[in-house]
């Protein structure tokens, strides 16, 4: 073949892909319609101008279209790894593990739920084996939830709702081709009734060997691009290399699926990458992989879509009555979904709550597009699977992919319409008509500012004025016809409004480099746990993502327990080196918000909805300060390091910015500029790292700080800190409960704890004790204790704090004290055994 001629059209391909879009806004149809409409007229046309006795002037442009090598192959080792790795790196990872519940399940189960439904159904009504039938249940599996993401993301649709969509659809595409490949080689093997064991024995395997690979590829990957950390390009090709390796590795080395390995190697890179590439760097690659994935997916919608009318050739009468039940079988198994686990998840708090209306839309919003078609191509291309399993496998996953593309797609946004989605709510409604009022108020002072700046011409000034007055008087009196929102729905949109605003304030600060590249997607994922409680549960629910800001998570937990249980330091050093430099950053956004109440929030919500904000950020600030403080208790001088950090990577923005501005202004040129900014990206390298954290406690200065301690010397106090056992909780956690018998005693390093004994309470905080009342009074503990902040504990085993009460006149007098405060005779109290009448023991 001419490769003018493939140049030339390959070329044409891209001016398509080009135009589709604009093309898509306007008719205003999903994207992936507009591209399968566009191959499909291509294909036909081709066939036609090939096959047509009018003119053979085509036949050359006909022969080349028809001719592209569009094998299965292609779509599976060349543009499917593409769509998988970018869709992985586009993630919020922590935030998708916040929900990895229901994504987990409905990807999982609703690959299986549609595989079963739709090849037990054709099983009845065909006389295909099962194998072959279920075969096709898988393929037609698959989703494409670009199209109905995209719509609700133009309605403000909840983000958790569509994270959830993009996670699950991914990983259902992975379950569904894994599965694929399963029934797959029990086709071509001549098992007609393949067994459930059969199916289940090879499954963990192709997981388990998928996900393997795809670690180890990306592990190795970022261990390259690390070492290339001064040349950009090398990290960006080497990050080209490695979805294509760990899919062909997967399938070819070690059996797997590549699918799988593709998304592992993807999420690990997610995770890793942030933290061992520049932020530049890291940047440039996700608009890479934005724009190849872009091509991918435009290319394989229409190259598949270009075999459509060649699957089509040989379509029966009989054969549209069985896409007639795929069509149904695969609408009922997605609405088994949507209407039965998905509201069983929400009663178990796995899943947030989602209206019927958008359950309605996400069913009727599931194409399907290129993967299916894809698969279905595989299946046609195989000479081990019989001939009328090939022929119908092309025809029905061809006619259900047009049936979703064609009927669904082009039906969707009206089907949003008419489930009510597109509209505002009252609240958004009345909202709106103040803050056009508000922002009109503004831009009427700016313009008067601007024209006594530029003395313009009284005449003109006077006529714009008139209008603009017109508009504004307009939009003052609909706002005050919107007065009546009450004061708790002010409450929750300023809340969403401060959350929103914290974030910009995050991305601002990400780009001056005042906060890692490393810390950036964490302290990102937080404000938008803020924005979705304060959406969903308003004022607690904003509240409760705030104290999860700086509670210490289960992977902390978890470091902590191999600190204590096996001596690995090392998980719990980098976890407690990200806290801190976690809470700096929170501390440094915080402080900055109190602005924008006083200002924005105020003129639209009122002083009293302001006020309260005002008293919500301060608990905030509040509760980041006790947690920094515990921490610079236990690591002293570690805080300052990381400030000290902070104060050079901001001289260093500083700097950049001047040199930036004598360019601009002539006074340096290029050479001097170039050599400047080189000298400060090898500084920048510099204060990017971060200072290491020696995990061992310094437990002799956090001991001392206790004044119960303060009379020990130097040994004593040693002997004591390797005897004291750390604990972490969180506000909340339940630290003592009632009726146990008493073992061991408390002492609050930081945060603070309340105690609950017959209907009183008494709250405790740094450099107190609890828990020995019960053991100097040898009974079960009376008393219920929780933390009510995130809290350090130092626990004390009861043989070594009666050793130590025994010596220390200080403890003995602390625990006096602390007996007289709940109203227990010191009298009673003995070091020794306890014994005695008392009451409230803790």
């Amino acid at each position: 073949m001419d490769i003018v001629v493939v140049t030339t059209v390959i070329a044409s391909l891209f001016f398509v892909i080009g135009a589709a879009e604009p093309l898509a806004a306007r008719l205003r149809l999903p994207y992936s319609v507009i591209l399968a409409m566009l191959g499909v007229l291509i294909g036909a046309g081709a066939i036609f101008f090939l096959r047509t006795d009018l003119t053979d002037a085509l036949n050359p442009v006909a022969e080349a279209i028809l001719g592209l090598p569009i094998r299965s192959n292609v779509f599976l080792y060349v543009f499917l790894p593409t769509l998988l790795f970018q869709a992985t790196l586009g993630m919020n990872l922590r935030r998708m593990l916040d929900d990895w519940v229901p994504i987990l399940m409905l990807a999982v189960v609703a690959v299986v739920i549609a595989t079963l439904s739709v090849g037990y159904a054709l099983y009845w009504v065909s006389a295909l084996p099962l194998a072959a039938c279920l075969l096709i249940g898988a393929i037609v599996s698959t989703t494409d939830p670009s199209a109905v993401v995209s719509i609700f993301r133009s309605i403000s649709a909840p983000r958790r709702l569509a994270r959830i969509i993009e996670g699950e659809s991914l990983l259902n595409d992975a379950a569904a081709i894994a599965i694929f490949g399963l029934f797959m080689g029990f086709v071509m093997l001549g098992v007609p009734d393949p067994s459930l064991r059969d199916a289940l024995a090879r499954f963990p395997v192709l997981i388990a060997g998928g996900a393997f690979t795809g670690w180890l590829s990306a592990r190795i990957a970022v261990w390259v691009m690390a070492l290339f950390s001064r040349h950009e390009l090398a990290q960006l090709s080497i990050s080209i290399s490695l979805p294509y390796l760990a899919y062909i590795g997967a399938e070819q080395s070690v059996g797997a699926s590549g699918v799988i390995a593709v998304v592992v190697a993807g999420l690990t890179l997610n995770l890793t990458g942030p933290g061992r590439l520049s932020p530049q760097t890291w940047k440039n690659l996700r608009e890479l992989w934005g724009m190849l994935a872009h091509w991918a997916g435009a290319l394989i919608f229409i190259l598949a879509a270009l075999l459509i009318p060649r699957l089509l050739e040989e379509v029966r009468a009989a054969d549209v009555a069985l896409v007639g039940v795929v069509i149904l079988a695969a609408i009922v198994a997605r609405a088994i979904i949507l209407f039965g686990l998905l509201p069983l998840l929400t009663l178990l708090r796995v899943s947030p709550a989602i209206e019927p209306r958008y359950r309605v839309a996400i069913l009727w919003g599931g194409l399907r597009g290129a993967v299916t078609l894809a698969l279905a191509l595989a299946v046609t291309e195989s000479f081990r699977v019989p001939a009328e399993t090939k022929r119908l496998v092309g025809i029905l996953a061809t006619g259900f992919t047009l049936f979703t593309l064609f009927v669904q797609g082009t039906t969707l946004r009206s089907m949003i319409g008419w489930l009510g989605l597109d509209r505002l709510s009252p609240i958004d409604e009345a909202l709106s008509r103040q803050v056009v009022a508000v922002a009109l108020q503004t831009v009427r002072e700016d313009v008067a500012t601007t024209t006594e700046n530029y003395d313009l011409s009284r005449d003109i000034v006077r006529s714009e004025a008139k209008d603009f007055g017109a508009r504004l008087d307009v939009a003052v009196k609909d706002a005050e016809e919107s007065a009546d929102i009450l004061d708790r729905d002010r409450v929750t949109l300023g809340l969403i409004a401060l959350a929103g605003h914290e974030r910009d304030s995050i991305l601002v600060r990400v780009r001056e480099r005042t906060i890692s590249a490393g810390m950036a997607e964490q302290v990102l994922s937080d404000a938008d746990r803020l924005i979705e409680g304060a959406r969903t549960g308003g004022r607690s629910g904003y509240q409760r993502a705030a104290r999860r800001s700086v509670a210490y998570g289960r992977a902390f937990r978890a470091a902590d327990l191999l600190h204590r249980r096996l001596g690995l330091s090392a998980p719990l050093a980098r976890l407690t080196a990200d806290r801190f430099e976690l809470l700096l950053s929170q501390r440094l956004i915080l402080r900055d918000l109190g602005t924008f109440i006083d200002g924005r929030i105020r003129r639209i919500h009122g002083r009293r909805v302001a006020e309260l904000l005002r008293e919500l950020l301060s608990r905030r600030i509040e509760a980041v300060e006790t947690a920094l403080e515990g921490l610079r208790l236990q690591y002293p001088g570690y805080a300052e390091e990381l400030e000290r950090r902070f104060i050079r990577r901001t001289a260093l923005r500083l700097e950049e910015r001047e040199y930036a501005a004598m360019r601009e202004d002539g006074l340096i040129g290029a050479e001097v500029y170039t050599a400047l900014i080189r000298g400060l990206q090898a500084r920048r390298a510099a204060a990017e790292e971060r200072p290491g954290l020696d995990i061992a406690l310094q437990r002799t200065e956090l001991v001392r700080q206790f004044p119960v301690f303060a009379e020990l010397d130097d040994a004593a106090l040693k002997r004591l800190g390797r005897a004291l056992q750390t604990r972490y909780v969180n506000a909340g956690d339940l630290v003592i409960r009632k009726d146990v018998a008493a073992r061991s005693v408390f002492f609050i390093a930081s945060g603070a704890v309340e105690l609950e004994s017959a209907g009183q309470t008494w709250r405790l905080g740094r450099g107190e004790m609890f828990g020995q009342m019960a053991i100097l009074m040898n009974k079960p503990r009376r008393a219920e204790v929780r933390a009510i902040a995130p809290s350090t504990l130092l626990v004390l085993d009861e043989a070594r704090f009666r050793r130590l009460l025994d010596r220390s006149a200080a403890l003995q007098e602390a625990v006096r004290a602390s007996a007289e405060k709940r109203g227990i005779p010191s009298s009673t109290l003995s070091p020794d055994n306890g014994d005695g009448p008392g009451t409230s023991p803790t």
